[in-house]
């Protein structure tokens, strides 16, 4: 089975890391790309080797792709993963999904009509560090989880970045404080609730970095921070009852990258070094996986679920 894919926008995640993923695995054929000027499209499709299509609605409208590779901003989202799923389009889109739950609630709605795949690009859920780690829990290295902390954070992007702009969606709270958030559910669970948050502006129009206090019925409870005004964070660390394990690079290793591991029991420190993987090649397998086996409530469950956290930490700041 050939998923034909096109790729509607023309960010640097897509011409960095997704496309090259897409182009590495056989089962995935990429047809074309779509940007709203002819000389953007052109500059990308002649990078990859296939069609350069000038506009969205142009994409979306042809009868050669069945997925649809989405990295614009969020502000834009809503729009054109309703306009894709009416096409019969599964769309793989980057993260975060919707401005708002209710939002998120439509499109997600939308794609179960329509029986159609829709995917958050949380690339870093498939990198093996993160079974590693679960492993150590497993075997009771830390005993009891007690508390989950992480934290992803980075210096001042360039002023023109989209994420300073509130009409598309901009803001740390939809972009490094999702990962941190989604992180926490990955090993807390999902009924994870807000208890309190802080959102600070700084004199900007979108948030530039917070915090946030989440538990489970279980009592359980995670602590995360985010911003993009900060020095570099990320990474996670989980404090149980006999140790500790911090993941140094949670977020973003590069497909060279060796993470390490650190896992810390009473008087001793084991640092493990977990192989190089590239987790945009491992979450594609993961989206034809969910294609192919017509796996899609799972998808849809996690992407609420994220959704109603994201908006109770808004709420809650």
């Amino acid at each position: 089975m050939k998923l034909r894919t096109g790729v509607l926008g023309c960010a640097n995640i897509a011409k960095r890391s997704v496309i090259p993923a897409i182009l590495s695995i056989p089962e995935f054929e990429l047809i074309a790309i779509a940007s709203r000027t002819k000389e953007k499209a052109e500059e990308f499709a002649s990078l990859f080797n296939c069609e350069a299509v000038t506009g969205y609605q142009e994409l979306i409208d042809r009868k050669d792709i069945d997925v649809i590779y989405m990295p614009l901003p969020t502000g834009l989202h809503e729009e054109w993963v309703l306009k894709a799923l009416d096409a019969g389009k599964h769309i793989l889109i980057e993260k975060s999904l919707a401005m708002n739950y209710s939002s998120a609630k439509k499109m997600v709605e939308k794609a179960k009509e329509k029986e159609l795949l829709i995917m958050e690009n949380f690339m870093f859920l498939y990198h093996g560090q993160h079974q590693f780690v679960k492993n150590l829990i497993q075997e009771n290295k830390i005993g009891e989880i007690r508390c989950f902390r992480s934290a992803f954070g980075f210096p001042p992007l360039d002023e023109n970045n989209f994420r300073y702009n509130k009409k598309l969606g901009g803001g740390a709270l939809l972009d490094a404080a999702a990962y941190t958030v989604r992180a926490s559910q990955l090993f807390l669970g999902d009924d994870l609730r807000v208890k309190a948050a802080n959102l600070n502006y700084t004199n900007s129009e979108v948030d530039i970095y917070g915090g946030a206090y989440l538990s489970a019925q279980s009592g359980v409870f995670a602590e995360v921070a985010f911003g993009f005004d900060n020095f570099y964070q990320c990474n996670y660390e989980i404090w149980g009852s006999k140790g500790k394990i911090t993941a140094q690079r949670a977020f973003t290793p590069g497909e060279n990258f060796k993470p390490t591991i650190t896992l810390e029991q009473q008087g001793e420190v084991f640092n493990y070094e977990v192989d190089a993987e590239n987790h945009f090649v491992n979450l594609l397998q993961e989206f034809k996986r969910c294609v192919v086996e017509n796996d899609k409530e799972n998808k849809y469950n996690e992407i609420l679920n994220q959704s109603r956290l994201l908006e109770e930490l808004k709420i809650k700041s």
